[in-house]
């Protein structure tokens, strides 16, 4: 392959987090170690903090308020988690009252939404009037690239913080995106102090469905193409073979997917699969066809109607296509597109920005912060430079910290802080987020700078979504659209069977967790809802620990 040119295209910083000395050397403090993403790659393996403060990696209470509650001082953060169970209060209604939903000390991490990937040779070659733009495919067009699509498919991240369209090593081998796609152009892609190196394909379609199109009982586990959408006629990013040592490029279907597209994130309905050796659990979730797509300009019945409405933009505005830049070579005729697909805006591509954050902290406070950019793929929340200076924040002074491994191994830290209050101003309810763990990191914007931060999952973990795409001229502006969780109202410590549990530990919960007895993560028979010991963090092993707790709670009845 050889190298044409390099063209600076944003993709969020490529960072993954592992546990290493440097952290671990602060007198007295504690470790644990984790596996968190922070988008686009970004992964937490470790997070130091001070005896006393842990921070916590599991969901803590959460309750509905008014809006003009007042503001309650600080809890002691080493008594945040006071039992197993996680309780809502519904709100007292009363006509004419504004409403705050609020959650109260959200974890560090929140779901990651896996799905599954498959790609096909479609392109839009003879379409003379837009020959390098993307093509919606409600249903599959093409032929699979993969041998048998049924068997041989990909687990990415739907990921909103991505700009274009990644493909890991790993998952170009089982999709069968090989040399014959390389068009010969290669793309830097950045990390903490570095960059790795990727090639662009050729034209080509990805498809992608939520894990529950994915029959895990089958052996092998079977992939329901039929339930396939996405685009066709893009181009895409491409992962080398990684150095020894280093991180693999992820799989990540980023923005242009989320362009086309109406996605509901069920978080109560968590699925579960174990695919080539690893485990993955998200939320159920689908893509729909929007009124865009109808003569009738009728949504799919099928899409939920939340009652919370976050309005959201593409940024930077003037978003009109989702497409490609060709290669302008005249020594090369057959080389192939310069960039991959992204959402073409005004200036650069564009990505899903939430309208407004505010923050309030005990040494300062920001109001209607308009650079915040919403990132699905992102676990955790992330606040850069200029707004921890609004917050009075110390950097000297950090409340926990955590390792950084760039994308070619260089390792630095990143200071972590709780913030007492982020507010998200929304039609039906505003949101509210009390004592929130966020990380200290500038990332780049497709608007050039800085963003003021990214709003990551961890926020939403007791919420179903539906996050509205569109934006482009004449179209309406996307939203993020919102329920909180109200069933079951309780959840307790070794209550994991049925589905949806039933408030009891009894020998449903019992049988359910022997199948997973003296399991790691990895093994075909682990169950994450049977990893619930020690009780501030999962511990990827179903051992005595979790067994300790189930037994406490034995026969125990919320109903």
């Amino acid at each position: 392959m050889s190298i044409r040119r390099f063209f600076p295209i944003f993709v969020l910083l490529l960072l993954f987090l592992a546990s290493f000395a440097s952290a671990s050397d602060r007198r007295g403090w504690k470790s644990k170690q984790v596996d968190l993403r922070a988008g686009a790659g970004r992964r937490i393996k470790a997070i130091y903090y001070p005896p006393g403060k842990e921070v916590y990696t599991r969901r803590q209470k959460k309750s509905r308020v008014k809006r003009n509650m007042q503001k309650k001082q600080r809890p002691d953060r080493a008594n945040l988690l006071s039992s197993d169970s996680v309780s809502i209060q519904a709100p007292t209604v009363n006509p004419g009252n504004v409403f705050v939903n609020t959650i109260e000390s959200p974890p560090v991490n929140g779901f990651i939404p896996w799905i599954a990937v498959s790609a096909t040779d479609q392109t839009n070659e003879n379409d003379l009037l837009k020959p390098f733009s993307a093509v919606k495919e409600l249903t599959v067009r093409g032929n699979f690239l993969p041998n048998n699509p049924q068997t041989d498919f990909a687990i990415g991240l739907f990921d909103t913080g991505a700009s274009t369209f990644l493909i890991g090593y790993e998952a170009s081998q089982i999709l069968n995106i090989d040399e014959e796609y390389d068009g010969g152009n290669i793309i830097p892609i950045s990390g903490v102090n570095d960059e790795v190196l990727a090639w662009i394909t050729y034209p080509l379609a990805l498809y992608v469905s939520g894990l529950d199109a994915i029959d895990s009982g089958a052996t092998p586990m079977t992939l329901d193409t039929s339930r396939l959408v996405g685009e066709s006629n893009i181009s895409v990013v491409v992962g080398f073979p990684p150095e020894p040592g280093a991180p693999e490029l992820p799989t990540a279907i980023g923005s242009p997917m989320a362009f086309f597209y109406t996605t509901v994130f069920k978080n109560d309905h968590p699925i579960s699969v174990h695919y080539n050796g690893k485990n993955y659990t998200a939320p159920d979730i689908e893509l729909y066809r929007t009124k865009y797509d109808d003569p009738d300009e009728i949504d799919d019945p099928n899409i939920p109607d939340y009652p919370i409405k976050v309005p959201l933009e593409l940024r930077p505005l003037g978003a009109y296509d989702v497409s490609y830049f060709p290669s302008f070579d005249i020594f090369s005729p057959d080389s192939g597109p310069s960039t991959p697909s992204v959402i073409m805006g005004n200036l650069s591509q564009s990505l899903f920005f939430i309208h407004a954050v505010k923050m309030d902290d005990e040494n300062g406070y920001t109001y209607h912060e308009d650079r915040f950019m919403l990132d699905t793929g992102a676990q955790v929340t992330v606040i850069g430079k200029r707004i921890a200076s609004l917050l009075g924040i110390n950097p000297n002074d950090p409340e926990f910290i955590v390792d950084i491994e760039g994308v070619t191994g260089e390792v630095a830290e990143i200071n972590g802080y709780y913030i007492d209050q982020i507010e998200i101003p929304a039609l039906g309810e505003r949101l509210k987020f009390t004592n929130v763990p966020v990380i200290l990191l500038d990332i780049s914007s497709p608007e050039g700078g800085t963003l003021d931060g990214i709003i990551g999952m961890n926020l939403f973990n007791e919420y179903n979504m539906v996050l509205r795409g569109g934006g482009m001229f004449l179209q309406d502006d996307p939203s993020l659209e919102l329920e909180l969780i109200t069933t079951p109202p309780t959840t307790l410590a070794g209550d994991i069977a049925p589905d949806p549990v039933d408030g009891v530990v009894d020998m449903q919960d019992l049988s359910v967790f022997m199948q997973a007895w003296l399991s790691s993560s990895g093994d075909a028979n682990f169950n994450y809802l049977c990893d619930i010991a020690p009780t501030s963090l999962s511990d990827g092993k179903i051992d005595l620990q979790d067994f300790a707790l189930m037994a406490a709670n034995w026969l125990r009845d919320l109903n």
